[in-house]
């Protein structure tokens, strides 16, 4: 079986093109105050350079079930139908928000693995807590608290909990994680949106985020998985469902245990490829730029075939 399912660099420089595709199409809307339009955009970009693919692609996790989705929804086929079996999880435009209104850190995000290699996570929320390689294994415990995580992680670096430092998504629902946090002196890094970026955050050593902690989508859950799992740390996300519908739509998509709690391997197992090209620049990456008729992008690559990181800057007629 050669290079694990087709999982070699030349599918991963085919990933790094589809999300550039996806950001430069975005980037037009940066800073023009329509979210959707935004969206929509990185949307129809997306999916057009998957379906120019050759690979028999399965949306896993998408922009919805396909009554919500007219595009990129769960369960549709892109690619041309002829390569390797591929399961896909995306989010052509991670922030939004921060795409309408002209901020740091909008993403294109994608991720492959091999058939069934993906959580299929309905569209809900997920409690997580992730670090990056280098730690014992059990070093994180979604069922302990933030204070006693950070604790742990500060005696396996052999530092004080005041110099580590931990990424929480700023809302209202982890104002108690926050207080903790800051009670035991740890620094507490807060970002607006985008907690894909913010469990990559973890494993770089250049952004000082030794930990990742809060709870954010499922979906977003399983592509920051894909990434680390490329290049090592732990991971763990438990399901969080608000009400009976988002119960329904877990049992759909074959959640059975709604309690389980999921390692790096339950999120995303075996070999994955994971790009991320900036929208907008940040802390991962430069976003798109546009000038003298040239477009120049930055994207993150990842490849957990051969442990490959790469940043790939990019400049071609606009």
């Amino acid at each position: 079986m050669p290079s694990k399912l087709g999982f070699n660099a030349s599918l991963a420089l085919q990933a790094a093109l589809v999300t550039e595709r996806a950001a430069i199409s975005a980037s037009k809307l940066v800073g023009r105050g329509d979210e959707k339009m935004a969206d929509q955009a990185a949307v129809d970009a997306m999916r057009t350079a998957l379906n120019e693919l050759a690979i028999k692609g399965r949306i896993v996790i998408g922009e919805g079930e396909r009554d919500e989705a007219p595009m990129l929804y769960i369960g549709e086929d892109v690619g041309t139908g002829k390569g390797p079996e591929i399961d896909i999880a995306l989010d052509p435009l991670e922030g939004t928000t921060l795409t309408a209104k002209a901020m740091p850190n909008a993403l294109a995000v994608m991720a492959f693995a091999p058939r069934g290699g993906l959580l299929y996570a309905p569209d809900v929320y997920m409690d997580k807590i992730a670090v990056g390689p280098g730690y014992a294994p059990g070093i994180i415990d979604l069922d302990k608290s933030a204070a006693d995580n950070a604790k742990a992680i500060a005696k396996a670096k052999g530092v004080s909990p005041e110099e580590i430092t931990v990424c929480v998504l700023d809302r209202a629902r982890h104002a108690d994680i926050i207080a903790e946090l800051r009670n035991l002196k740890a620094r507490v890094l807060l970002i607006t949106d985008g907690d894909v970026q913010g469990v990559i955050n973890a494993t770089d050593p250049d952004t000082g985020v030794d930990m990742y902690i809060g709870q954010g989508g499922a979906p977003e859950g399983v592509l920051a998985a894909a990434a680390l799992r490329c290049v090592g740390g732990q991971m763990q996300g438990r399901l969080h469902f608000r009400n009976d519908d988002e119960v329904k739509r877990a049992r759909r998509v074959g959640i059975d245990d709604l309690d389980a709690k999921y390692d790096l391997d339950g999120l995303a197992s075996g070999p994955t490829i994971f790009s991320a090209t900036g929208v907008t620049s940040g802390s991962l990456l430069d976003g798109v730029k546009i000038s003298g008729g040239k477009v120049s992008t930055q994207t993150l690559i990842m490849n957990s075939v051969d442990g490959s990181v790469q940043r790939l800057r990019s400049v071609r007629p606009a």
